[in-house]
């Protein structure tokens, strides 16, 4: 059985998504499954790992993107 989960930060401006990128694969042990430009400026950050780590991650990059940018959503999914 895994224990892991999938995180998502969307942001508006790409900026934003990569210094949310950024923070969250500093901030604990994730990896970066991929990105998504939704469209109108919007584009979606996604990591994986233990559920800990990523809600960690998650916060840390919801933070750091939110001084530069628009958050638009954040999200953990344990055990996808």
């Amino acid at each position: 059985m895994s224990l892991e989960a999938l995180g998502m930060i969307e942001t508006r401006g790409l900026v934003a998504a990569i210094e949310a990128a950024d923070a969250m694969l500093k901030a604990a042990k994730v990896e970066l499954v991929g990105t998504e430009k939704i469209g109108s400026g919007l584009v979606s950050v996604m990591v994986r790992g233990d559920v800990g780590a990523v809600k960690a991650a998650v916060e840390a990059g919801n933070a750091s993107a939110s001084r530069l940018g628009e958050i638009i959503a954040t999200h953990v999914i344990p055990r996808p």
